[in-house]
């Protein structure tokens, strides 16, 4: 199809047009992201909104001159040949290629973001190079957001059309003037470029990286407004090294905070067996019993295999994941140490020398594993799993039976649950073990045999996890035949939250806010504590209940502990959220941003950072302990109590 009423102009006019084209669509993308994601940032003004679309640009600018810099170079170089036909043709779908790669990775944070709640940065390709089935996974996702798909093709549409509404003037004749002119152009445009990049020019200008976002928001996860996703993506290319941090001296960092974990008692160590049960996705919001003050007393969740559990468990009022991803969960679970910003396991500290429970308890004679269903190699799970000192893995591999993969991401839950049951029976005792279920994760099927049988409730989410549910029943069920059943302690928790339905969950706690309940048939642990607790408080709070009689590091508290000086942390943008008491201060590593009280307003509308001097003061002393442990072990490599 031929444009019509097409303008013959200078090739740098032409370049400027073009280069416009893209950024007006950039803009179109934040505005996008915005429409998929509105629920995700509360009360925000139509003149905050246009201030946020204005901040954007600097970003968009800097994306687009890295994904650019080939078609300008190409463009701007003072030579006649640029001008031929066959050359501008290249140039075109170089052009047109490049950016809609850069379009693409922003409609996929459309969808993307409400399960992770930042842009996709550069960890993205390490965070699925070890799926086996990666072609599948993007087609379920093309398949799921097909309208996603249909817009993005008329968008890439539109901007072949608008390219193409300009074309270059022929050639001058290259006369040694006009190559000067040329080559000071070229020049120009090369510091233009590099100011662009570096978000301003000056002496004291630092290239911009995604904090700078902070400048056009209130609030951190707004930041997620200001920038696009190429941005995200080029700006963490490269793993990012935590920095020696010096608040205190050695002996009141230690008083005030300390990883080191002593024995607490004399009492005879307890060879308990160890089973961890991480349930994907299972947000603290989808267990009734764990929410009895939604729909005014009516709220029955999603689980209620799960809530009969509770009532024979022990459990605490406030309860968080540290990370928003699958990849974070697992050195929080097991190893006592969250992700900070980016995953543990893929950051260049990955290689520290640690320890774990499954290590300790090794130890101590004990037989260690580890079940996913999915292919071996799926997210690196066996890798970790192996440092971590686990054993035996268990994924698809070792499962044996056929027709029971879901077809994306391995085995359902309920046979592999069975099949992981039966397995642990062959154990010696004592044993560790440690699960992580997979059927409730994105895209939300179930076997055919079981759709229609749970409720579908708000999210879809929900239905899945009702199987899920249903597979832990049944594993209970065969468990609880099983001779080594009540001589264990099974500790039931998600690996992260996910989308939410409820106003109390669409909060940074909410965000956060997972079950983590401790199971012992063979003892009489119930009840339910009004503390904070995280994931990385788990590995303490099991081993001291086994009076585990020598030194360990662990990040987390003993949550059976008397004492109210405990916090959680988590860290998912940048930005510190820290709880502690009543209270969240939110803290982006270097300046207190805002202060809420959680038992009086849930919702964190009213920040009382001023009101309240003295509490942010004492919450940002023990924060700043916690990143003086953290940065410096992990730079010093002291992640062991030795």
């Amino acid at each position: 199809m031929k444009i019509k009423n097409t303008k013959t102009v200078n090739i740098y006019l032409a370049l400027a047009y073009r280069f416009f084209i893209v950024l007006v669509l950039y803009t179109f993308c934040r505005l996008g992201f915005y429409a998929f994601n509105h629920s995700l940032f509360q009360s925000i003004s139509l003149p905050k909104y246009l201030y946020i679309l204005y901040g954007g640009v600097k970003f968009d600018v800097s994306a687009l001159l890295y994904i650019n810099l080939l078609f300008i170079l190409l463009n701007v170089i003072p030579f006649p040949f640029r001008y031929k036909e066959g050359y501008q043709k290249f140039c075109k779908w170089l052009f047109i290629v490049s950016n809609s790669i850069g379009i693409f990775a922003n409609f996929a944070d459309f969808a993307y973001f409400k399960y992770t709640l930042k842009r996709t940065t550069g960890t993205v390709y390490d965070q699925f190079k070890n799926e086996q089935n990666k072609l599948k996974l993007f087609g379920d996702f093309l398949v799921d957001y097909w309208y996603l798909v249909i817009i993005f093709a008329v968008l890439i549409w539109l901007f072949i059309k608008l390219y193409d509404l300009v074309k270059i003037n022929k050639a001058p004749r290259f006369t040694w003037p006009i190559y000067l002119l040329h080559t000071a152009l070229l020049f120009i445009i090369a510091l233009a470029c590099l100011t662009g990049i570096r978000g301003g020019w000056g002496f004291g200008t630092r290239p911009i990286t995604l904090s700078n976002a902070g400048e056009f928001v209130d609030t951190p996860d707004q930041m997620n407004l200001v920038l696009n996703t190429p941005f995200c993506i080029f700006r963490t290319l490269t793993a990012s090294k935590l920095q020696p941090v010096h608040y205190y001296d050695d002996q009141t960092l230690n008083a005030i905070y300390n990883p080191i974990h002593l024995p607490a008692d004399t009492g005879k160590f307890k060879p308990l067996n160890v089973v961890f049960l991480i349930i994907e996705s299972l947000g603290k919001e989808h267990v009734g019993s764990l929410n009895t003050d939604l729909d005014g007393g009516k709220y029955k969740g999603y689980t209620p295999f799960i809530d009969s559990l509770v009532s024979q468990s022990y459990t605490f009022t406030h309860t968080y994941a540290n990370g928003r991803k699958s990849i974070d969960a697992l050195p929080s679970v097991i190893t006592g140490i969250p992700s900070i910003r980016e995953p543990f396991i893929l950051s260049i500290y990955s290689g520290n020398k640690t320890t774990s429970i499954a290590k300790l308890l090794g130890d101590k004679g004990y037989e260690t594993a580890f079940f996913h269903g999915a292919p071996n190699g799926s997210m690196g799970f066996s890798s970790y799993t192996h440092l971590a000192g686990i054993k035996h893995y268990f994924g698809q591999n070792e499962y044996k039976k056929t027709g029971d993969s879901d077809g994306t991401w391995g085995i359902w839950d309920d046979p592999f649950m069975q099949y992981m049951a039966q397995t642990m029976n062959t154990f010696k005792q004592p044993f560790f073990s440690s699960f992580f279920s997979l059927s409730s994760h994105h895209p939300f099927r179930l076997p055919d045999e079981y759709v229609g049988k749970f409720p579908k409730g708000h999210l879809p989410v929900q239905e899945v996890l009702g199987y899920t549910d249903m597979a832990l029943r049944n594993f209970f069920k065969t468990a609880s035949t099983m001779p080594w059943y009540k001589n264990t302690l099974f500790v039931l928790c998600a690996d992260h939250a996910t989308v939410s339905y409820y106003p109390e969950y669409q909060t940074t706690p909410g965000y956060f806010s997972i079950p983590i309940v401790l199971y012992y048939p063979g003892g009489n642990l119930k009840g339910k504590a009004d503390k904070i607790v995280q994931q990385i408080d788990i590995v303490p709070t099991v081993l001291n209940y086994l009076h585990y009689d020598k030194p360990y590091f662990a990040l987390g508290f003993d949550a059976f502990k008397q004492g109210n000086d405990n916090f959680a942390v988590n860290n998912n943008d940048g930005t510190f959220s820290f709880y502690q008491g009543d209270y969240l201060l939110i803290n982006d590593g270097k300046t207190n941003i805002a202060l809420y009280n959680l038992k009086t307003d849930r919702l964190t509308k009213n920040n009382i950072l001023k009101k309240e001097p003295l509490i942010a003061e004492k919450m940002e002393k023990y924060l700043k302990a916690f990143i003086q442990q953290y940065s410096n072990r992990m730079i010093e490599n002291k992640l062991t109590a030795n």
